[in-house]
């Protein structure tokens, strides 16, 4: 009989200590407890401001909190004491990860940094974001989501399309770096599984996000000289920046069309019924759909009230031409299975961002409370800080650290 998949998750056995906050780096941390990881949250008392984010069935957990805190540990400490810093050294040596999300000022003057913490266990893990790059000028100006959408092209986007310079609405940045958090950490655990070395890990958020933007926005602009399109910016990608980019109206509801190949213009407009649509040169190659985006686009749309959504659908999976009807919010979040949590209720979870056959990760833990595992980890230490004269470890002791 075939071996039976693990059910840890690949990083079981990875401890990670949290000192995040909001969504970037618990984001981060959620991805890679949800893939096995043991995850200790430091909270100071009171709790993180994703508990209390909107909504949610309990007064410590938002509809936010429960799947960004699920399969953590809660230990709630006060890094601005002293105790609360020792604990925090005590838990260092335990553990194979630290991510922070503290502007880098704060983080030497609690002693939180990587110079400091590396002494404890030379081969750390450290993951550090922020704003800006250590290196830069900006390293400690604070910087939230909408500061560095500003800051890394989103804004002026927007305003190619819209003609007014605006915001995503969405934590487009904080969710962005939150992935690449987690994917830097798993490639640092990965080059010190090969030769024994810890490091340190830095993910600039403007950095980031602005790489993430260029990766099509850069365009004809990433070439020197750069190159345009028909007096367009050489910066930007044209298809994507066309105002007629999006679902189009059908005989009863809405549908996006997405004939991204010249055949696929030419066959669906021919089934339309537009006469010349195989010869249009409009649809030749794939430079001409992209130089004339705008115009296919408007094209699609005249065409789309012809058919139901599901007629087009059905004609698009016969054709093989990309399409699919339009999900509200609303929508997605019917479609998730329920859990049960014991404090807050019946939730919705939502589903991991990958799916691992032979190591699948789980909701092991449901989102904590604040603190909920304090006595619980610090009586896993075996130090003299957390421990009785006879060196039995009791959670009153590790309780009054706290």
């Amino acid at each position: 009989m075939a071996d039976q998949p693990r059910t840890g998750g690949p990083l079981e056995g990875i401890r990670v200590l949290d000192l995040t906050r909001v969504v970037m780096g618990p984001l981060a941390t959620q991805v890679l407890a949800d893939q096995g990881a043991d995850v200790i949250l430091v909270e100071a008392p009171g709790g993180d401001t994703n508990r209390v984010m909107g909504p949610g069935p309990h007064p410590e957990l938002s509809g936010i909190a429960l799947n960004l805190l699920r399969n953590k540990r809660s230990i709630d400490v006060d890094l601005k004491s002293d105790e609360g810093r020792e604990i925090i050294r005590a838990l260092v040596p335990q553990c194979d990860v630290v991510v922070a999300t503290m502007r880098p000022q704060v983080l030497t003057r609690l002693g939180l940094d990587y110079d400091s913490l590396k002494q404890l266990r030379p081969d750390l893990v450290y993951c550090q974001a922020q704003g800006f790059p250590l290196a830069s000028d900006r390293a400690g100006e604070p910087a939230y989501d909408d500061i560095i959408q500003a800051a890394s092209g989103v804004a002026d986007m927007v305003q190619r399309v819209t003609g007014e310079p605006s915001l995503l609405p969405t934590i487009f940045a904080d969710k962005v770096c939150g992935l690449v958090m987690a994917q830097a950490i798993v490639a640092a655990l990965f080059h010190r599984e090969r030769t024994g070395e810890g490091q340190h890990v830095e993910v600039p958020m403007q950095q980031a996000t602005a790489a993430f933007m260029l990766a099509e926005h850069g365009s004809g602009a990433i070439s020197e000289p750069p190159v345009n399109i028909e007096g367009r910016p050489a910066s930007g990608y044209p298809r994507v920046l066309s105002p007629e980019r999006r679902p189009h109206p059908t005989k009863d509801g809405l549908v996006h069309l997405f004939p991204y190949l010249p055949r696929h213009y030419a066959r669906l407009f021919a089934a339309a019924g537009v006469e010349g649509a195989e010869s249009d040169p409009r649809y030749v190659d794939q430079r001409a759909t992209l130089i004339h985006s705008d115009s296919l686009y408007r094209d699609v749309r005249k065409v789309a009230p012809q058919r139901t959504t599901e007629e087009w659908l059905e004609f698009c999976r016969t054709e093989g031409i990309p399409a699919t009807h339009v999900a509200s919010l609303q929508d997605l979040v019917d479609e998730l299975d329920l859990a049960e949590h014991p404090a807050a209720g019946a939730y919705r979870v939502i589903p991991q961002l990958a799916n691992f056959s032979r190591t699948p990760g789980s909701v092991r833990r449901p989102a904590p409370l604040i603190g909920e595992h304090t006595d619980e980890v610090l009586v896993e230490l075996v130090t003299p800080t957390v421990t009785h004269p006879e060196g039995v470890a009791h959670a009153e002791t590790a309780r009054e650290l706290a």
